[in-house]
Order: C-alpha cells, then sequence, then structure tokens
C-alpha cells in the first residue's frame, strides 16, 4: 500500500485563482486592493525569505504587503505602538508578526494586536472566537490550511479518532478544536504523553507538529491512517517533515513535506486577510 499524496501546492494553485477573482471583485468596489503588514524584528535571513514568499504571493493574487521593520534591539512600548498604529491604519487591513519574537519582548505584547486584523488567529479574542465555534474567529492558517486539504480531498473527519502530537498555540490547540467542530473524537498528544505509539496507533488521523525530524516512524502509524505532517526541518541539507517517509507506505493518505502544509498555510493567509477586509467593511457600514 502507497499513500495517496494531499498535494498542498496543488490545491493552493487552484485557490489561488478563486482568491485572485475575489480580490478584483473587492478593487471593482473599494477602489484599493486588502493590504497586509508583516511586522518584523531584526534581520533573520529565514524570516526574510518567508516575508518575500508571502510578498510574491499576495502580489499573485493582487494584495499588496506592507514591511514594518523594528530593530532587534525595539522596545517592548515600540513593538506596541508599531501594533497599535497599524489597528488605526484604515489602509491596512491584516497584520502579522514574525514569530518568535526576541526574548526581551513579552508575548503579551500580542494583545495590542487589533482582533479584526489578526490574520493569523493569535489574538485571545480570536482563540476565544474559535473555542466557541464562532464564525467571527479568525484562525490561523496552518490548522486552517490541514482542514481545506481534507475537505477538497473529500476526508471525512466526522466520527474519526484524531490523534495530534504537538499542542502549540498556533497549531496543535486550533487544529484539535476544528477536527471537534466537524465531529471528530480528539487525543491531543506533548512531550509528558505516555507511551505515545499506542496512542498514534489508534488515530484515524494523526496531524503532527512537534518540530523534530522523522519522529513518527511507520510502526506508530496502523494502516489507512490519514496522515499530516506539519514539521519543517533541515536535515543534511534537506527539508523533511516530523514524519518519516517510510509512514507513506501504511497510510491511506499523506502531506509531504515540502509541498503539504506549507503552500496551504500561505493561501490561507491570503483568505485571512480578505476576510479581514470583508469584515471590517461591514462594520464600517454599520457604525
Amino acid at each position: 500500500m502507497s499513500a495517496e499524496i494531499l498535494d498542498g501546492r496543488a490545491i493552493a494553485r487552484s485557490m489561488r485563482q478563486e482568491i485572485a477573482d475575489d480580490v478584483a471583485q473587492w478593487v471593482d468596489k473599494e477602489g484599493q486592493p486588502p493590504t497586509l503588514a508583516i511586522v518584523q524584528m531584526g534581520a533573520d535571513p529565514a524570516s526574510d525569505r518567508y516575508v518575500r514568499a508571502i510578498e510574491r504571493g499576495f502580489k499573485g493574487v493582487g494584495m499588496l504587503v506592507r514591511r514594518v521593520a523594528l530593530a532587534a534591539d525595539a522596545t517592548q512600548e515600540r513593538m506596541a505602538e508599531a501594533l497599535e498604529q497599524l489597528g488605526m491604519d484604515d489602509d491596512v487591513q491584516g497584520v502579522i508578526v514574525q514569530l518568535p519574537l526576541p526574548l526581551h519582548i513579552k508575548e503579551s505584547v500580542l494583545h495590542k494586536l487589533s482582533p479584526v486584523k489578526d490574520v493569523d488567529g493569535i489574538h485571545p479574542l480570536n482563540a476565544g472566537l474559535l473555542l466557541q465555534r464562532s464564525k467571527a474567529a479568525l484562525v490561523p492558517a496552518t490548522p486552517l490550511g490541514a482542514m481545506e486539504l481534507l475537505r477538497r480531498y473529500n476526508i471525512d473527519v466526522e466520527g474519526k479518532n484524531a490523534v495530534l502530537v504537538g499542542r502549540s498555540r498556533i497549531v496543535g490547540l486550533p487544529m484539535s478544536l476544528l477536527l471537534l467542530h466537524r465531529h471528530a473524537t480528539v487525543t491531543v498528544c506533548h512531550t509528558r504523553t505516555r507511551d505515545l505509539a499506542k496512542i498514534t496507533r489508534t488515530a484515524d488521523i494523526l496531524a503532527v507538529a512537534v518540530g523534530r525530524p522523522a519522529m513518527i516512524t511507520r510502526e506508530m502509524v496502523r494502516s489507512g491512517t490519514v496522515v499530516i505532517d506539519f514539521g519543517i526541518n533541515l536535515m543534511n541539507g534537506e527539508m523533511v517533515g516530523d514524519v518519516d517517509k517510510g509512514v507513506a507506505e501504511v497510510a491511506s493518505y499523506i502531506t509531504p513535506v515540502p509541498g503539504g502544509a506549507g503552500p496551504m498555510t500561505n493561501i490561507m493567509l491570503m483568505r485571512n486577510t480578505l476576510q479581514a477586509a470583508q469584515r471590517q467593511r461591514e462594520l464600517r457600514d454599520k457604525a
């Protein structure tokens, strides 16, 4: 048995055209495209590459990206001021902050994000709205992209046993809630989980986001499982996931690394930005 590939690149390509069409309609009505602001602290080659990829993607669908560069030693107050200014700027519809933050910056500064512009879904208000199954929630793009992959491949999650390995607030936890909202039975595993392999072998759907290359091996996955690998790791100059390549021999579906969850993250960030712009317009119309 060999797993069918959940091709994030192919789905992202088709979604890109859908989003481009929606952006064109937006521009016809509003006169200017939605704009995403990216706040960066300091210079980091990996971060710069990621931002350039976002810029190319957004440009390709007709949206704009504004970089807000802060010095690596900028203060907590300077970061808070930048976020507050972007929150009041009517020419900006989405805001993301490049993570992780420098050690001297407390994560509480992210509370200064405007919740309606928080297209990464990291503000406490959006986290709470997701918990309550509110359609007003802006959801982190990575798990949202994985759910879209499942939907477009007609993989039903209702009633299935879903196991998450990893409980981060931007991938594991929101993914668990999205699966619960689709009526899966969800187990969340983490660094203190005992006998991890025993639990992962119960999964109909296994999603892994731990940042450890090839942590999940073939022996930890039962035949027919749908596997979503969120991992991005460099090993011997090669990009690999958190799931060993041998798992593809037993899984029914699997996301490749690269080319699976990654392209879906960027495309959902575009969709979130357009969605945020639409909601801000609705709020202005009601005011």
